[in-house]
């Protein structure tokens, strides 16, 4: 899920919060429920932290690490020979020729420009496979809240980090997370 869609969904449950706050209030202010009217029914789902704990998502991020594994050792042994590089002319320093010092250094900038490269690539390639995975299990989560939502004939389901309180008894968090993952199951 890119920054965008996350700002997307954060402002839709800034303004859900307000609307359950305002029918709070109103049902409060009247002690109860008007005549010839219904009770609000409002439930309470940290939405990043469902999809992010569904078995799924969690798979998904070991199977990246999994299929990332031999890039990171890859950084890593480069890493390495980046070191030895510049031990060798640390320890050398006034032992080599001119020549031997610029090549050496020339030997290290190309190995850093290298690395750099490769962290970036590696970065971009995982960054994007997991946030694809995300976005996937974000719009199933969507549309599991609404089926979840008609279920427990809840009329509002409220994004959590959005409320400044919430009262005990409201957070279905851990109940949404094991019906998404019974309805999808990690393959």
């Amino acid at each position: 899920m890119d920054s965008k869609e996350f700002d997307s969904l954060m402002r839709f449950s800034v303004l859900a919060v307000a609307v359950a706050c305002a029918l709070s209030f109103i049902s409060s202010a009247r002690g109860q429920a008007p005549a010839g009217s219904t009770v609000t029914k409002v439930a309470v789902v940290n939405f990043q932290n469902a999809v992010l704990s569904t078995a799924e998502i969690q798979k998904a991020l070991r199977d990246l690490q999994v299929k990332y594994k031999p890039r990171q050792d890859a950084l890593l042994k480069g890493q390495q020979e980046l070191s030895d590089i510049q031990t060798q002319l640390s320890a050398s320093q006034g032992k080599l020729s001119q020549a031997g010092e610029a090549d050496l250094q020339a030997r290290g900038q190309r190995k850093q420009t290298q690395l750099q490269r490769l962290n970036d690539d590696l970065t971009a390639d995982f960054e994007a496979d997991r946030d694809d995975a995300i976005r996937r299990a974000g719009t199933r989560m969507q549309e599991l809240l609404k089926k979840f939502a008609e279920e427990k004939s809840l009329d509002l389901i409220v994004d959590s980090a959005a409320a400044p309180f919430i009262r005990s008894g409201l957070e279905l968090t851990d109940q949404v997370v094991a019906a998404y993952d019974k309805a999808y199951p990690p393959k």
